[in-house]
């Protein structure tokens, strides 16, 4: 019932990713009122929006990490997860009412919280309910079920598409104003797929009925050291939100100077890891006052957190400032053009095709990333992951000029690689720290990368620009195959990065 729970949670989670990524940009088109193709002003402030929504999204997810994750550790996994995917259920479907880019990107926001927050409880509560040889598994599991929901996205979007006029019938039919049914429809209908969101908010009731709380959690609750939690130390985590705010501020606001910038995101991230440390640094301390931890323990779980953080975000900057770009290019490359024989429908959706295609890599990949990190060590298999996604991001964005099956299976093998992290780091970052601090622990350290991913992703406008009039070898002009090629080399960083980390292959989840 855990891993049912779990899985559905995180494929459902990560359909509430991927539905951003595939009708993003219809919507952002749609609410700023252009109705025919963007001229290259109105290029710059689609993904100007694009990217900024993204980004406010990653900063949601990292601040909610931690707060469900010191729920999780308060309260119990269960009792918390249930909050998390009440939270991002409804207001993603809430997105689908957003009648501006900023309403959309506040709402954006919330649902993060909850995104965030599902993923630290979920791996908490599926590795201490499973046994140790299971972990590789399971983690492979947990990366293939969020990424089956990117799959799903594109399903339903296909779907979607091609019964948007029956929809429209019979939206109108129950009585729906004229005005409000043209609303809900327009532009492939990406309201609809938003609202389509709240579905998810019916797992609670199953978390609730049959899904058993971790006995690892309840052994520490009924020794008492879950009571060093306490609600004042979240006060932490609302001044560590101000952090990334100012980050997104100074690379949105256009009038902001290059130095003022830097100084603002360097400070935005000191500010954001003293505060998301903060409501951990007080309950060690309150531990190590009873003499259940020990001055050694608690710097290690600090260090752990960050080197944790450092991480996921080379994987997470890697995914959102490459593959997460995609469909946005595909759209871009089929716009204006014929239809080619060979493709037919496929044409047509050429987005929806991308994601899947991608998607279906991730699940592929997620799977065979854990079960490597079981054969060939934890650190040696991060090491290669990386190696493997450089190459495959520059073989996607340099060496294609069209849309067509050769660019699908490119976006594929891109997907396989990029997207494999998410089933090593549920391996490696539970094995990180003890059951006490677990779930706050890897939430930090999954989530924060996001922070990280987002300044990068705040980066791909600066980009655009930057590289517009740049040549790839395919022949293509600039724009997104060169400024997602430079995002990528990120992983050169992880590669030295991992051999800091311990190796942790063969040891049992610390207590």
């Amino acid at each position: 019932m855990a891993l049912v729970a779990a899985l559905l949670g995180w494929l459902f989670d990560g359909a509430e990713m991927g539905v951003f990524s595939m009708v993003g940009r219809a919507a952002i088109q749609d609410m700023l009122g252009i109705t025919s193709a963007p001229t290259p002003d109105q290029e710059k402030q689609l993904g100007l929006f694009f990217g900024v929504i993204i980004a406010v999204f990653l900063v949601g997810a990292a601040t909610g990490g931690v707060l469900f994750g010191w729920l999780g550790d308060r309260i119990g996994r269960v009792r918390a997860m249930s909050l998390s995917v009440v939270t991002y259920a409804v207001f993603t479907g809430l997105c689908g009412f957003a009648q501006s880019p900023i309403h959309l990107g506040v709402l954006r926001f919330v649902a993060a919280l909850g995104m965030g927050g599902e993923w630290s409880l979920g791996v908490a509560l599926v590795m201490e309910v499973w046994p140790n040889r299971s972990r590789a598994l399971m983690a492979g599991l947990i990366g293939a079920a969020a990424n089956a929901g990117y799959l799903l996205v594109g399903i339903i979007g296909i779907g979607l598409t091609a019964m948007l006029s029956q929809f429209e019938t019979w939206l109108g039919g129950i009585g729906l104003p004229e005005a409000t049914v043209k609303m809900l429809v327009a532009n492939k209908g990406w309201r609809l797929m938003m609202m389509l969101g709240t579905l998810p908010a019916f797992l609670t009731f199953f978390f609730r009925m049959f899904v058993p709380e971790s006995h690892k959690w309840e052994s520490e609750r009924g020794s008492g050291t879950t009571s060093n939690w306490v609600t004042s130390d979240l006060l932490g985590v609302l001044v560590g939100a101000v952090g990334p705010a100012i980050i997104v501020w100074v690379w949105a606001d256009e009038s902001v100077s290059t130095p003022l910038r830097l100084a603002g995101t360097l400070g935005g991230l000191a500010i954001a890891t003293l505060g998301y440390v903060y409501p951990v640094v007080r309950f060690l301390q309150r531990s190590f006052a009873a003499s259940t931890v020990t001055a050694n323990d608690a710097r290690q779980t600090i260090r752990r957190m960050l080197l944790g953080a450092c991480l996921s975000g080379v994987a997470l900057l890697g995914t959102w400032g490459s593959t997460q770009w995609a469909m946005t290019w595909a759209g871009q490359l089929t716009q204006g053009v014929a239809v080619t024989s060979d493709m037919g429908f496929i044409w047509q959706h050429p987005r929806e095709y991308t994601q899947m295609f991608t998607a279906v890599g991730a699940i592929v990949g997620t799977i065979g990333a854990a079960m490597l990190g079981d054969w060939i060590g934890r650190r040696s298999a991060y090491c290669l992951l990386c190696l493997l996604s450089i190459a495959s991001v520059l073989w996607f964005y340099q060496f294609h000029n069209s849309f067509g099956w050769d660019f699908l299976i490119s976006a594929f093998v891109a997907g396989v690689f990029t997207a494999s992290f998410y089933g090593w780091l549920p391996l490696y970052l539970p094995e990180l720290f003890a059951t006490r601090v677990r779930a706050t622990g890897q939430g930090f350290a999954f989530n924060f990368g996001r922070i990280l991913a987002a300044i990068g992703t705040l980066q791909i406008g600066a980009l655009l620009k930057l590289v517009g009039n740049f040549e790839t070898y395919a022949g293509i002009k600039g724009g997104y195959p060169i400024a997602c090629s430079f995002v990528c080399g990120i992983y050169l960083i992880g590669m030295g990065l991992i051999w800091l980390a311990p190796e942790t292959k063969g040891q049992p989840l610390p207590e």
